[in-house]
């Protein structure tokens, strides 16, 4: 129950739906048990009437008609009242689910990215979903059983030890049996189900890692391949599953085993006793029959509750897991809320953790605001690390990143990325429409304003032509567009949010030279008004910069504007008279 405790402030939360609960269980059980007692009189009416202690037939049917009435009433009372406990419990627990989903999720958010490197997909969509169902039977059916068949038992070990003492204890003799067996079978089903837990996040991981990359796997016509896979995480789940289910199927043929063994035991001991004068009349044997078949389903659920807290507490220690997780970067939700536009790198380096790869080495520059930045280098020469350290993405090793002055670790990190527009080298689109996909930008963007942008990122003619226009509903990861399209409306959902700093991270390469250059051309009437950052394979998005930087395994080789460097023998010069040969070739 240690992971469990975690869940203790929202029955503080909702200590008033609970505790509501809890005393209409109480009623509820109450109304129950008037049956037995009742029953007991009919039975001994009747044995009254056989003996010829009571003469008049009139008055044992009048007798057993008002018992029979009574049974109805308190039957549908305490049908009432249970309904009313579903009510009250079982919705709590639906608002537990809601609140914990909730703050997986904004804890998700909060995550840095070397979180999402370590974790798969799979994984983190299993715990906020089938790790928090399973939290909630905890919350809900568990709690409302537990209560009930503490309550019941309490009440029921009352009315009959009023009744007989001695056939009470032999009634109840086979319960530390159970409660023993309970013990020790829980603590297997502990271990099945974090197994089992832990199997079902690699098949879900498996299963939307190929989804996702579905048109690769079909390419390269490898679907038995990944079928066998997918076969053979499958017969495990399944084994786990089987293991886990076979295990608590011990629990319910054993409650009847010892339900079983209490009916006897009051029929041989309350007969006796019966006889031997013991007990006054019959019906307390009729009684005590129905006491113990009235607890043979809160006496079985124990077991089924087990089940439910053991599953619970694994579910909860993964869950837990990660909600544990410290997130590298920090917020700063009071600091600076304002930028004007400028950066200055100062001495920054910075090394990935997982592979130990120095990526920025010892890096420094100044772009003033409104002022535009190139960068420029082979693969992997850290243009995307040194971009992703703007944003705050990872953070740094060494030196100092400032904005107006001001380090970065001053800004309230959710208000810096609202002033920042980038756009990826990844053109992520989500499975929504167009339209909405822009607005990501900015939620109450009119649709002028999206035109507006859409005409800028050169998308804007080709958006009209579809059927539905900027409506169309776009696949997943924007599957139904072609790479040059994402890249612009990407590029349309950067600039609608009227970034102080824009930043593209090779967002170009997927067009042809003509499409780049209008939309270079268009794009100078926003770089006027913003600091600008374009990283690039091709010279020619940047050429036209206020200066560029040349990076070669996470440092500066060259800086300078076009001019400079295409006059300056290095990296720079190389690549413009390549690129240069190459267009000549194709006129």
């Amino acid at each position: 129950m240690t992971e469990l405790k975690y869940l203790n402030k929202y029955l503080f939360k909702y200590k008033t739906n609970l505790l509501l609960g809890f005393f209409i269980i109480i009623i509820a059980r109450i109304l129950l048990l008037f049956t037995p007692g009742l029953i007991r009189e009919s039975v001994n009416v009747i044995d009254e009437f056989r003996k010829g202690n009571i003469i008049s037939i009139e008055s044992v049917q009048t007798e057993l008609i008002e018992n029979i009435f009574l049974i109805l009433l308190a039957a549908i009372a305490a049908g009432i009242f249970t309904f009313l406990t579903r009510q009250t419990i079982i919705n709590v627990s639906r608002y537990v689910e809601f609140d914990l989903k909730n703050e997986i999720y904004t804890q998700y958010q909060k995550l840095s990215l070397s979180f999402y490197k370590k974790n798969q997909t799979g994984d983190l969509m299993n715990r906020i979903s089938e790790d928090v169902s399973r939290v909630r039977m905890y919350f809900g059916p568990a709690l409302m059983y537990s209560i009930n068949t503490i309550t019941l038992l309490i009440i029921t070990f009352f009315y009959m030890y009023r009744q007989s003492p001695e056939l009470t204890i032999y009634t109840i003799s086979p319960l530390p049996i159970l409660s023993y067996t309970i013990f020790k079978l829980s603590g297997i089903i502990n271990i099945r189900s974090r197994i089992v837990q832990e199997s079902l996040s690699k098949l879900s991981s498996f299963t939307q890692e190929v989804f996702t990359g579905i048109q690769i796997v079909k390419s390269y016509a490898i679907q038995k391949n990944k079928s066998l896979e997918f076969d053979n995480l499958s017969k495990k789940n399944k084994d786990n599953q089987i293991s886990l289910v076979k295990m608590q199927a011990l629990f319910f043929p054993l409650m009847i085993l010892l339900i079983g063994i209490s009916n006897i035991l009051v029929i041989y001991v309350g007969g006796k006793q019966y006889l031997s004068g013991e007990i006054e009349n019959i019906g307390i044997i009729a009684e005590f029959i129905i006491y113990v078949n009235m607890l043979t389903w809160p006496v079985a659920s124990l077991g089924w509750i087990s089940s439910i807290i053991q599953q619970a507490e694994a579910s909860q220690k993964r869950i837990n897991e990660f909600l544990r997780e410290k997130s590298e970067i920090n917020y700063n939700q009071n600091g600076l809320k304002k930028i004007n536009g400028s950066i200055e790198f100062k001495d920054v380096s910075f090394t990935y953790t997982e592979s130990n790869i120095k990526a920025i080495d010892n890096i420094s520059f100044k772009l003033n605001n409104r002022k535009s930045l190139g960068i420029i280098g082979v693969t992997g020469s850290g243009k995307t690390t040194l971009i992703k350290l703007i944003t705050k993405i990872y953070n740094i090793e060494a030196g100092e990143i400032l904005f107006d002055n001001n380090s970065i670790n001053e800004y309230d990190l959710e208000c810096l990325r609202k002033q920042i527009g980038v756009v990826s080298q990844d053109s992520f689109l989500f499975s929504d429409s167009i339209i909405n996909n822009i607005r990501f930008g900015k939620k109450k963007a009119t649709i002028k304003e999206v035109e507006k942008v859409c005409k800028i990122a050169g998308i804007h003619n080709e958006i009209i032509k579809f059927s539905n226009g900027y409506e169309t509903i776009l696949g997943e990861r924007g599957i139904n567009l072609s790479g040059g399209q994402k890249q612009r409306i990407c590029i349309a959902r950067a600039l609608i949010k009227g970034p102080k700093i824009l930043i593209l991270d090779d967002c170009l390469s997927a067009l042809d030279n003509e499409t780049e250059e209008k939309i270079i051309h268009s794009l100078k009437s926003v770089f006027k008004n913003t600091t600008t950052i374009i990283s690039s394979h091709r010279l020619s998005s940047v050429q036209n910069l206020n200066e560029i930087i040349v990076l070669d395994k996470g440092k500066i080789i060259q800086k300078g504007n076009h001019e400079l460097l295409i006059n300056q023998n290095g990296y720079y010069k190389d690549v413009y008279s390549k690129q240069l040969t190459k267009k000549d070739d194709k006129i």
